[in-house]
């Protein structure tokens, strides 16, 4: 990492920082799934800073940013475009939706219908859309960061596989320690937008440069027989109905890859995959229900991945 990219890096987590109080580690998973031309998606209880910490992202470099309301009669036009007809040239003419920007906050996606939902499942996978025949490419970097609610809560719609497969990484933002609260409270006193304040740090070329340099960090073959081994164990654990998928096992590279650049350095260890188990692979497995009946399925799998890491023989 040069002397540039790495004060560039650093101002950008100071920026996010300032808004996102005693949360560096999430902050710091946001900028790995940015880096990694990866998605992110947030799964919280409400009020805790999902949406705060999406807007604040986007407002730290210069880009483009949308952000969608998912409701339960939102279709999937109101999100890719539509196609309409020009009466003066007798054509149809598209008109791109709000998915064609470089940042784009799908607020309460599983708020939604599942139709809606797949409305996404080309944009995040190929950065690009189909209508009507004709593929339209997305801006780059592009990048969607959506929050829902737990599924516990009334009138949500559970993400299917296929969507979740499409994120790299979940993550919770947790509630905040009593001294962050103090600092947010006095800070929204006046009632302003904090997230609106963060200033840009950089270029949406500079993103697109440092994940391309992303790409170069060296991965050591021992490093991916690790995260085979784990991937197999996944794959049959009598505990797990699915395990991680090969689009899962990559991602997990790529992941690691992001976390090793924002570490300045060229290289990844361990600890980059270690790291990253959890939030990569966590919302890919399905668990068994005979596993899943006391506890959240989202714990369970965490449980029973913690449990395949420490069984699983760490390179040297």
């Amino acid at each position: 990492m040069t002397t540039a990219t790495d004060k560039q890096i650093v101002q950008l987590q100071a920026s996010i920082a300032r808004v996102i109080r005693g949360k560096d580690e999430v902050i710091r998973l946001a900028l790995v799934a940015l880096l990694a031309k990866g998605h992110l998606l947030i799964e919280d209880v409400p009020g805790v800073g999902k949406t705060t910490l999406a807007q604040a992202l986007a407002n730290s470099f210069h880009c483009s940013f949308q952000r969608i309301q998912f409701t339960s009669d939102l279709l999937p036009s109101d999100v890719v475009g539509t196609s309409v007809f020009n009466q003066v040239e007798q054509r149809f003419d598209f008109k791109p939706g709000p998915i064609f920007a470089n940042i784009i906050l799908a607020d309460e996606i599983n708020r939604t219908t599942p139709k809606t939902q797949s409305s996404l499942l080309e944009a995040m996978n190929e950065a690009q859309v189909t209508v009507d025949n004709y593929t339209h490419k997305l801006p780059q970097p592009f990048m969607v960061l959506a929050t829902q609610n737990p599924v516990e809560h009334h009138g949500t719609y559970p993400l299917p596989e296929s969507q979740l497969d499409r994120f790299l990484l979940r993550i919770g933002m947790g509630y905040p320690s009593r001294d962050s609260e103090r600092e947010i409270m006095q800070r929204h006193s006046n009632g302003h937008n904090a997230a609106a304040e963060v200033t840009p740090v950089m270029e949406a070329a500079d993103v697109e440069r440092m994940q391309r340099a992303v790409e170069k960090v060296r991965v050591d073959d021992s490093l991916r027989d690790y995260a085979l081994d784990i991937v197999e164990r996944t794959r049959t654990s009598e505990q797990l109905t699915l395990g991680v998928s090969p689009r899962g096992l990559l991602m997990l590279q790529r992941a690691a890859q992001a976390r090793a650049f924002l570490e300045d350095r060229d290289y990844c260890t361990p600890d980059d995959f270690k790291q990253l188990v959890l939030p990569v692979f966590a919302h890919r497995v399905v668990v068994n229900a005979r596993y899943a009946a006391t506890q959240k399925k989202s714990v369970q799998a965490e449980i029973i991945l913690r449990e395949i890491m420490e069984s699983t023989s760490v390179p040297l």
